[in-house]
């Protein structure tokens, strides 16, 4: 298995669908994340979870 440790990642529309399985792939493998989404209560409610 690979990893992503000390890799940064940006990924647009991460809050939803491929974004959001994208964002929790990439978390998992060890990157930093920065992900956008079209508004903040969506980045409020995927971060509670």
């Amino acid at each position: 298995m690979w990893h992503l440790k000390g890799k940064k990642v940006l990924i647009t529309g991460g809050t939803k669908g491929i974004g959001k399985a994208a964002v929790i792939k990439m978390l998992l493998l060890g990157a930093s994340i920065l992900f956008t989404a079209r508004n903040s209560e969506e980045v409020k409610v995927f971060k509670m979870n």
